[in-house]
């Protein structure tokens, strides 16, 4: 059977014949462009349904996945403000060599004349003062008015927190026999009634971002020469406590990890490197180092995959979308 279209006729006046089809709404150009948007809808409808299952759960997935596994190991230790430096002391600190800091550094009760090797420049506040070895302020007990206060309250709330670290329930007693190097160390509370050594060979602590490690330590902690703590699985240096009742030494270029909290003094040989903080209640004492603030926590890549890929998804549905409408 042949097809026809019928034509309707349109009179000068712009008024449509009323036997025709146009008259009752259904002119050429308009039946066309229904049954166009019907076949572009026919193509949409996979694109449609596939946007509205696949990218929810793309979504729902991917806060999953920025949900971080439970915490394993203690909870943490609080530094107060104390966590505001990354080198605080009691009786002084002092440096040789070319040294690099990026945190503030303090002493309190003693004032600025023990800390030594600075070249210390004082700020016309006369709250703090400035060193090229300092990338960040130094402060110390004798200065202006807040900074003598500051520094009281950041000593006690260092005192507090190397009391409750060495106040934990431990975990695991006499790790290694108090020689941890090569041992692979997961989160929990470690107690040892002697000192602890790292030989030149390192030790691992392995964990995830959320994890957290508590050293209590009886007597000296003793990291050789060229021994790398090294942190594996997304383990980060902040949350890690080396509470030594001892004195903590840091031999020739080692690379330490986490904050220190002793009792004593903290010495670093010759190009050692603390990613951490060194906390002492009495003395720090460097020599060409180069000491910084911990980490600061960033998604891990696997964290943001699921969402990436939603996102690339999206972007393509859409875009094949577009591409039928042309």
């Amino acid at each position: 059977m042949q097809e026809y279209v019928k034509l309707s006729l349109v009179e000068d006046n712009g008024i449509v014949g009323k036997r025709s089809d146009a008259y009752h709404g259904r002119s050429a150009s308009i039946v066309g462009s229904r049954l166009g948007n019907r076949a572009d809808r026919a193509r949409y409808w996979p694109a449609i349904l596939i946007s509205m299952i696949v990218v929810p759960m793309i979504v729902v997935l991917g806060f999953y996945a920025a949900i971080p596994a439970q915490a394993a190991g203690p909870a943490t230790v609080n530094l107060g403000t104390a966590g505001n430096f990354v080198i605080l002391a009691q009786t002084g600190i002092s440096t040789t060599g070319t040294t690099n800091i990026w945190g503030d550094i303090g002493v309190s009760p003693i004032s600025a004349t023990a800390i030594t090797g600075f070249g210390l420049v004082m700020d016309a506040s006369g709250t703090f003062s400035t060193s090229t070895l300092v990338t960040g302020s130094v402060y110390a007990a004798d200065y202006t008015e807040p900074t003598p206060t500051m520094l009281t309250t950041a000593v006690g709330d260092m005192q507090t927190a190397y009391t409750d670290a060495a106040g934990r329930a431990a975990d695991v007693n006499e790790l290694g026999a108090g020689d941890i190097t090569s041992i692979t160390i997961t989160p929990a509370v470690y107690k040892w009634s002697t000192g602890v050594s790292i030989a030149a060979a390192g030790v691992t602590i392995s964990g995830a971002a959320g994890d957290f490690w508590i050293f209590q330590i009886a007597q000296d902690l003793t990291v050789a020469d060229g021994a790398i703590v090294t942190l594996s699985g997304g383990a980060l240096a902040s949350h890690i406590f080396w509470q030594v009742a001892g004195q903590t030494t840091l031999g020739t270029t080692a690379v330490m990890k986490g904050v220190i909290l002793c009792q004593t003094a903290i010495a670093f040989n010759t190009g050692a490197t603390l990613e951490g903080r060194a906390l002492a209640q009495t003395a720090v004492t460097l020599d060409s180092n180069t000491i910084y603030t911990p980490d600061t926590v960033i998604p891990e890549f696997s964290l943001l995959l699921v969402p990436l890929v939603g996102m690339m998804l999206v972007v393509a549905i859409v875009s094949k979308v577009r591409n039928q409408k042309k």
